[in-house]
This record gives structure tokens, C-alpha cells and sequence, in this order.
């Protein structure tokens, strides 16, 4: 049996509680995954941590709720991601063998080592600080012109911020990077939104049959790209691809799908995670107006802001691992190719780990797992923050004196989040 301190991790003794009742765990994910478990989760992961570091899950395998322990597992190496050959093993076909979920099999955050790291090396350091300097210019340009037509739709009242700004900013920004025509923009945002769902915790089938038809007019119009760049290369992140993975893979039709596989894996990424930065950036900073005022006098500190944004309400609140072999993990032994979900939503409010975690303050500095963690760290975690800071520098210029006018709405999910709908107007 392996054990993480072989890796010379420190563990932390799994908090003590008393068994947990099965229904009661059912119970908390059925109101958790509605769209008003979304609207204010926290109360629901005080009652999962209560249950302790490590819950055994209704449906098999294990839930982390501790910030220490979900920590150390995105940083072990004996800790695998969902990979194509695990999803195959599993009995719920319908769920693991869907096409939307061999495909996400084969992209880069579900592939494994030694196929992760020859993937991940071909891609390269893509968002360095030199491409983005160049690519600054292009998002202030970019979120110039949402915020002036935001301003136009709050002269007549509000105006929905998710809809005008933050669905729009990240689909332009890598829409431009790869070089896709705007008129497809809108088309892929909304694909986008029905794959995430073979991501989701259990989705139904009818999510699925959404999300495994998005799929495929997806992989359609990703290997048309990647042919017609084969065709008529350029100076564009897919014809740069195209030639190292020629340059490595004889086969033509493996380095495509290669190719496939990461456009399609960078679209995916870029879009559903970064507006939820945004969104939810800008939320938590109209519900803290003193915090959103002293923003103001400082926006030097923009940085720490989304940091806490991240910590608060991260794009993705359930990360999945499998363990490689049979391990003790805080006293509870977990098998061989069992699915362990590390609940980061719960574990960023963790009291053992934060001081105050349900309290909002900007001036936190706070470590947090936003963007993941180990191999698998996210890599566009750098643009997204880009296009948050240049996003908040300009709304703390251009429009003081903001207020949210209704609730705003959630996507009833409970792994990838997603405010469907901020309104706002002027005060």
C-alpha cells in the first residue's frame, strides 16, 4: 500500500466525526446542484465538512472536503486524472463512454503521464509574459468596447452584465488568438455551454445527449480548422502546432487529432472558467461596495482582489483524482482506480486553513486551488488573469456608483459554476 509521505507530503489526521448517514450526503448534493444551492453554497459545504476531511460518497469512492488534503492530492504524482483508459473500465457507460466523455478523455487536463507530459511539451509556454504584453493591448481594446455598450444598455436601466461582458470578453480574446472568424464566436459559446455538462456530477440524460451533440459539431468544426491550417499554415497557435507535432508523429492523422484535441481542449478552457472569473469578480465587489471603493483608491491591489475572488467562489468547486494504487489517505484507505472528488468549493472556506474563510476581504492574499495545482496546473491561468485585471481596471475608471438590481441566476451545476445572469444598473 502506498502512502503519500513516501512523496515527503505531511499529512494532516482526517478530522473526526461520527459515520456518515448516506441520505444525508444524497440530501446535500440534490439541494447543492439546483440553481439555489448555486445562489449561496457555503452553508452546504459546512455540513460536508462537518463530516469530516474524507466522506465516503453515496455513489462510490470518496469526497475531500479539507483544504490541506486537496492540496497535497493535486500535488502528488501517485494521483491520476479520469483518463480514456479508466472511463472505459467503468460499468456507468452511459456516463463514461458517451462521446462527450471520450472526448474529453483524449484533451490535455484528462490525460496522464507519460502521454500528458509529451502533450503538454508541444504546446509550450504559450501565454508567456512576451505574448502577453502583445496580447494586452488587444484585450483593453477588446473590453473598451463591451463597456461601451454596457453604458448605452444602463442609460435605459439595467443591463445584464453576464450577457453584455463577461460571456463576451473570453470567447473574443482566444477567438482572436487562434484566429477563427467573429461571426463564429457566438456559435461556440454556446456549444460550449452544453459540452461542460459530461464534466458535471451525474448529469441526466438529456444533459448528456446536449452535451455528446455539442460534442460533435465541436470535433466538426475543429478538425475543418485544423485541415484548412494544414492547408494554408500561418502564424496562428494551430499551424504552429500543427508543424511540432509533424516535426514528432510521422502519422498525419495522429498529429491531427492531436491538434484537434488541444484547440478544442484550449477553447473549452478559456470560455466557461474565465467568465465565471469575471462575473463572479465583479459580484463579490458590488455586494462589498467599501471593498469596491477602497479598489478604487488602490487599484495596485487588483491583483490580490481576484485572487480572493478565486479563493471565494472558484470556476471549478469538484476536481476529480483517481488513486494508482491501493493508499492510505488520512486513515481512510482508498483502492486502486477509486475516484476521489476533491471539493474545493468547501475546502476555500476551510476554517483550519483560512482565517475568517466566510468573510470576503480583498486584502486576504490567499493561497487557493482556482487554478488547480501539480501537472495539471491550469495553463491559461495567466491570460485569465489578464483579461480580469484589465476587465476591473476599466469598470473602476469608467463606471462608479454600480448596483445589483435583482438576484442574479445560477446554472444549476455543482462542479463547473456559472452565473447565468447579473443585473445591474446605475445607483
Amino acid at each position: 500500500m502506498s502512502d503519500l509521505r513516501k512523496e515527503g507530503i505531511a499529512l494532516q489526521p482526517a478530522l473526526a466525526a461520527a459515520p456518515v448517514d448516506r441520505r444525508s450526503v444524497v440530501s446535500l448534493f440534490s439541494r447543492l446542484r439546483t440553481a439555489d444551492g448555486q445562489s449561496d453554497p457555503l452553508p452546504l459545504y459546512a455540513k460536508l465538512r462537518a463530516m469530516g476531511d474524507i466522506v465516503p460518497a453515496p455513489w462510490g469512492g470518496h469526497l475531500v472536503t479539507s483544504y490541506g488534503l486537496c492540496h497535497q492530492l493535486l500535488r502528488s504524482r501517485s494521483w491520476r486524472v479520469p483518463d480514456s483508459a479508466w472511463r472505459a473500465r467503468q460499468d456507468d457507460g452511459a456516463r463514461w463512454n458517451a462521446s462527450a466523455s471520450r472526448q474529453m478523455g483524449g484533451t490535455l487536463p484528462m490525460l496522464n503521464p507519460p502521454h500528458h507530459t509529451r502533450v503538454r511539451r508541444s504546446v509550450g509556454n504559450v501565454f508567456h509574459r512576451n505574448s502577453l504584453a502583445e496580447m494586452k493591448a488587444s484585450v483593453e481594446r477588446t473590453t473598451s468596447r463591451l463597456l461601451d455598450r454596457f453604458e448605452e444598455e444602463l442609460a435605459y436601466g439595467p443591463a445584464d452584465f453576464c450577457t453584455l461582458v463577461s460571456e463576451e470578453l473570453p470567447v473574443i480574446t482566444i477567438g482572436e488568438w487562434l484566429q477563427i472568424p467573429s461571426a463564429d464566436f457566438a456559435f461556440l459559446r454556446s456549444l460550449t455551454h452544453d459540452q461542460v455538462y459530461t464534466q458535471e456530477l451525474f448529469p441526466n440524460p438529456s444533459q448528456l445527449a446536449l452535451s455528446d451533440e455539442s460534442t460533435r459539431q465541436l470535433r466538426e468544426y475543429f478538425t475543418s480548422l485544423v485541415k484548412e491550417r494544414r492547408e494554408k499554415p500561418g502564424r496562428d497557435p494551430v499551424s504552429e502546432w500543427i508543424r511540432v507535432w509533424d516535426a514528432q508523429e510521422p502519422d498525419r492523422e495522429v498529429a491531427d487529432e492531436a491538434v484537434y484535441s488541444l484547440t478544442l481542449f484550449m477553447l473549452l478552457a478559456a470560455l466557461e472558467t474565465t467568465a465565471h472569473v469575471l462575473s463572479s469578480t465583479f459580484r463579490l465587489l458590488l455586494e462589498h461596495p467599501r471593498q469596491l471603493n477602497w479598489l478604487r483608491i488602490h487599484p495596485e491591489q487588483i491583483p490580490d482582489a481576484i485572487d480572493e475572488a478565486l479563493r471565494y467562489d472558484a470556476p471549478i468547486h469538484m476536481i476529480s483524482r483517481v488513486a494508482s494504487e491501493d493508499t492510505e489517505l488520512a486513515g481512510v484507505t482508498v483502492r486502486k482506480n477509486e475516484m476521489v472528488q476533491l471539493m474545493a468549493g468547501a475546502a476555500h472556506h476551510d476554517p483550519a486553513h483560512y482565517a475568517s474563510p466566510e468573510v470576503f476581504d480583498i486584502r486576504r492574499r490567499p493561497a487557493h486551488l482556482g487554478f488547480g495545482g501539480g501537472i495539471h496546473f491550469c495553463l491559461g491561468n495567466t491570460l485569465a488573469r489578464l483579461e480580469a485585471d484589465c476587465l476591473l481596471t476599466a469598470l473602476l475608471e469608467r463606471l462608479p456608483g454600480l448596483r445589483i438590481t435583482a438576484a442574479p441566476l445560477w446554472e444549476p451545476r455543482v462542479a463547473f459554476r456559472r452565473l447565468i445572469t447579473l443585473p445591474v444598473a446605475r445607483a
